[in-house]
């Protein structure tokens, strides 16, 4: 609650779809987007006419979402002001991130914060194969289904039925039964993290403790940790500003040194 005893608005929830093929998956999303509540729907590179007319066909009466849907061409740039994320996985195993169950991940998702109201978001992957370990470890939390280990794969639309079904039950108007430890502070929006990541890389390589031919699968692990450690806005301030000034020193002993 704020200091006048009142609940923080609801921030704007996002559902992204990563490179989606079928467009009777796009409209059934985007449908189930206007059942339960989603303010956004997002679409990454996708692979099918998202506005034609099988799409049109299985949004029924959620054309304005469909219509509304806001096309990127990458995941970072649709998670760019988004606080929280939560990605979904149908993999059992080489997840770059623990997987939890709806509710945890969920829960995580929709806490309240009083100084920060930016959107939040679900991801769900590609029909054919879904997220790669990059595009997860954009995420602070992975979401599995409790599906039979038989046949494990959920159809897409079938998969956000299930998810945002689960969403939409989560309390409103009150904090949600949290699962994380008490204390962290809000997580920063996700464009603040990736430049400083990607600052942090260029000086790394600068210097040497990173090789072009190994700073991707090393940066995934640093990108890993700070995840897991909920990473605020004035933390990565503070190190964005431990690598400039890592930087000036050390352009300042190697005068010849390209900036």
């Amino acid at each position: 609650m704020d200091q006048h005893g009142s609940t923080p608005p609801r921030p704007q929830r996002v559902v992204v779809l990563v490179e989606p093929a079928g467009p009777l998956n796009v409209g059934s999303v985007a449908r189930l987007c206007a059942n339960f509540q989603i303010d956004a729907l997002r679409l990454i590179n996708p692979r099918c006419d998202h506005l034609g007319q099988e799409a049109r066909l299985m949004a029924v009466h959620a054309a304005a979402m469909l219509e509304g849907a806001t096309v990127f061409s990458s995941l970072a740039g649709a998670l760019a002001d988004c606080r929280r994320v939560v990605a979904t996985s149908g993999r059992h195993d080489g997840e770059p991130l623990p997987l939890l169950p709806p509710q945890e991940a969920l829960s995580w998702l929709v806490e309240p914060s009083e100084t920060n109201n930016s959107p939040v978001a679900v991801v769900f992957g590609r029909e054919d194969r879904g997220l790669s370990n990059d595009e997860m470890l954009q995420a602070g939390r992975l979401l599995s289904l409790g599906t039979g280990p038989a046949y494990s794969s959920l159809n897409l639309s079938h998969a956000a039925a299930v998810v945002l079904h689960e969403l939409h039950q989560l309390p409103r108007g009150q904090p949600p039964k949290t699962f994380a430890p008490l204390g962290l502070a809000e997580p920063c929006q996700r464009q603040d993290l990736e430049g400083m990541l990607s600052d942090a890389e260029s000086l790394l390589l600068e210097v040497g403790f990173l090789y072009s031919h190994t700073s991707h699968a090393r940066m995934a692990k640093v990108r890993h940790l700070l995840q897991r450690a909920q990473i605020s806005s004035e933390e990565v301030a503070l190190v964005r500003g431990m690598v400039r000034q890592l930087r000036w020193a050390s352009q300042s002993r190697n005068p010849n040194q390209t900036p």
